[in-house]
């Protein structure tokens, strides 16, 4: 089954993003239907984009779930074959839905398709071990960032026992989880190279909010990084894979705490009690401060 603008969604999540939102909304071919999830429960916020665009609809999430349970709770209100997950601070460009339209006639069998970042230096993407393929062409992937992956829902909704993302993730490696699932249940994921999208890259959140921000991203991704390992591959594999990682963030922890260089400091802290947590067998329970 081939994509169109009828039996597609895209689904943002959203937090604290009214500042960028709009620019990735109007990228948009406003035939397609789009589901804003936003996590900061924001009723003003709810009315402007609903009132301002036919084709939105606004979620107000009861709490703050993260970005794996923001997806899982667009999915669960849309209706169509395929959702487009997109975060609210990417945009596409004009003819880059008709790549993925055109792409998915092409090939048919696939669990996530997804364009491609305009920033060749920072691929959204990670190829399989000796994966030769066309440029031009839609090649295979073992992961793509979760700021833009196509999921054919129909098709997934068919495996048995098959969750879409995790919750227990709350920021960071949800997309990596649900890739490596995939891949596990011989699904294939897809790069559309002629479908481009930009990036701005840490942006969904107002600026205001930078410390808070860059405190909460620092717990969560060393929280997710000993989780989706030992999830995958076991806790003492695990422990390995971010042995350096404690060492480096007690080490500059204790330099910033002799240097007076407070917001460094409370960095590498975020990054040891996430960690920490995460070893621990603790819930992903930080939220941000705003």
């Amino acid at each position: 089954m081939s994509i169109t603008r009828q039996n597609l969604s895209v689904i943002i999540v959203s937090y604290k993003s009214d500042h960028v939102i709009e620019n990735c909304i109007t990228s948009i071919d406003s035939e397609i239907e789009i589901v804003v999830v936003d996590n900061s429960n924001n009723d003003k916020f709810k009315d402007k984009i609903e009132t301002k665009y036919k084709n939105v609809k606004c979620i107000l999430s009861k709490e703050n779930l993260g970005m794996g349970g923001g997806n899982n709770l667009g999915i669960k209100n849309v209706n169509k074959d395929f959702a487009l997950i997109l975060n609210p601070d990417v945009a596409l460009e004009n003819n880059s839905m008709n790549e993925i339209m055109v792409a998915s006639k092409e090939i048919d069998n696939f669990g996530i398709i997804s364009p491609i970042s305009s920033k060749d230096e920072y691929p959204n993407y990670i190829l399989k071990k000796d994966n030769n393929f066309n440029p031009d062409k839609p090649f295979k992937v073992k992961s793509v960032d979760g700021y833009a992956m196509l999921l054919n829902l129909k098709k997934l909704k068919k495996i048995e026992n098959f969750n879409f993302f995790d919750e227990n993730f709350f920021l960071y490696l949800e997309n990596e989880d649900l890739c490596k699932r995939l891949i596990e249940k011989n699904e294939d994921i897809y790069i559309v190279p002629k479908s481009k999208i930009h990036h701005l890259g840490g942006k969904a959140v107002d600026p205001k909010y930078k410390n808070e921000i860059e405190y909460l991203r620092n717990w969560h991704w060393m929280w997710s990084k000993f989780y989706f390992n030992k999830k995958h591959y076991g806790y003492l594999i695990a422990l390995m894979k971010v042995f350096k990682n404690l060492i480096s963030a007690k080490i500059r922890f204790f330099y910033y705490l002799i240097t007076f260089n407070s917001f460094k400091r409370k960095i590498y802290q975020m990054r040891l009690l996430g960690l920490i947590s995460s070893m621990r067998g603790k819930n992903s329970y930080y939220r941000p401060k705003i």
